[in-house]
């Protein structure tokens, strides 16, 4: 199986100006092909720097793919870079500064003498045709190595992927194996006691299995090599069949699923009407159910709570709304760290919970919530 690495060049996103998300968008597309990605690396404008990482990559992987400084000005310096890691001169192609002139001509304009510098590239390049901007793309092959190098902008970046370096990848390594990739979420169950549940599985080759915390959620990332999308899938069956068995309940939903969806969901399969009351969560909870516009959600109130007093206001809101179900949540600062007071009203029965939180304050604003929807999903299912 072919190897890759990412090279987001520009000082930009090193200051923190830019969000740089042409390596997510690659990385995804690289998974699909079937490639490993090893590491992706972000290296500001500066041509020995990004020259030294080149180096680095050749040695380990054979798909090194960067994205920006193929601009027209001095800070612009991929090209250079390029020819430093690989030994190559740049060379002037008059077909690259055509395509350039014609591209500025669509504006109404003439290049400036600057943007001649984006008609040249290391010897021997492989020239890729950008339909949607001014930066020429090339490859340079070496007998292991191929070296692509896009554009910075994302739709231009995108446009010269899909048109012309996946053909090629595709051809010159043989690919033949797609990479799959299922998420389990899971709630009520914190990262280090599921660790201990599925420890074995975690050291499975293919398909792999890894964990990932969120504020009150974590999720389980299956990803299957395979050579079709139906051995992949069977494969990522097989260990998800037995993570379910394990975990039952805990586990919510796949793929991007979202909490707050799957618990209105399970409440509206009750018929049940909903109302919620909090306190102290800069109306978190409210911002998580009222997003999913589910009309088993038909009232939300905040108030400032004593957490002595959340459960007779909750019985007043619900009688008052003639609601079947209630959920409470206070949060309030405690001896030595923060604590949630919880309160669920349901046909089913009813849960009143003191909960402690010892992470970042600012984190318990989405935790408590979090915790509050996943009883209601549980009580509702």
């Amino acid at each position: 199986m072919s190897s890759a690495e990412i090279i987001t060049i520009g000082t930009e996103i090193l200051l923190g100006e830019i969000v740089d998300t042409n390596t997510r968008y690659l990385a995804r597309n690289l998974r699909d092909l079937g490639v490993d990605l090893y590491r992706t690396i972000t290296i500001g404008d500066n041509a020995e720097r990004i020259a030294e990482t080149i180096r680095e990559s050749m040695k380990r992987t054979e798909i090194i793919i960067t994205t920006g400084g193929l601009g027209p000005t001095i800070d612009d310096p991929t090209r250079e870079a390029i020819s430093l890691a690989t030994g190559m001169k740049t060379e002037f192609r008059p077909d690259l500064w055509e395509e350039v002139k014609k591209h500025v001509s669509l504006y109404g304009r003439k290049p400036t003498e600057n943007q001649k510098r984006q008609a040249y590239v290391p010897e021997g390049a492989i020239a890729l045709e950008n339909p949607v901007g001014t930066a020429p793309c090339f490859i340079v092959e070496t007998e292991r190595n191929a070296i692509i190098s896009l554009p910075g902008v994302p739709r231009e970046m995108e446009t010269v992927l899909h048109e012309s370096v996946i053909p090629y990848l595709q051809e010159r390594y043989s690919l033949d194996e797609i990479i799959k990739v299922r998420v389990l979420s899971t709630a009520g169950i914190g990262e280090g006691r599921l660790d201990e549940k599925i420890a074995d599985l975690e050291k499975l080759g293919n398909p792999t299995v890894g964990l990932s915390a969120h504020t009150g959620v974590v999720d389980i990332r299956l990803a299957a090599k395979a050579k079709t999308e139906d051995e992949a899938n069977a494969m990522l069956l097989e260990v998800e069949t037995e993570l379910r068995q394990r975990l039952g309940k805990f586990i919510f939903g796949t793929n991007q699923a979202q909490l707050a969806d799957v618990a209105l969901a399970a409440v509206e399969s009750q018929g049940w009407k909903l109302v919620t009351l909090e306190s102290g969560l800069e109306k978190g909870l409210a911002n998580h159910l009222e997003k999913t516009a589910n009309p088993a959600l038909i009232y939300s109130e905040n108030r400032e709570l004593n957490p002595k007093d959340l459960e007779p206001a909750l019985r007043q809101l619900k009688k008052e709304k003639g609601a079947d179900a209630a959920l409470g949540i206070a949060l309030f600062a405690g001896e030595d760290a923060l604590t949630a007071e919880l309160v669920l009203l349901t046909p089913k029965g009813n849960k009143i919970r003191t909960l402690r939180y010892g992470g970042h304050p600012k984190n318990a604003l989405r935790w408590a919530p979090n915790i509050a929807i996943n009883i209601l999903r549980r009580s509702a299912e």
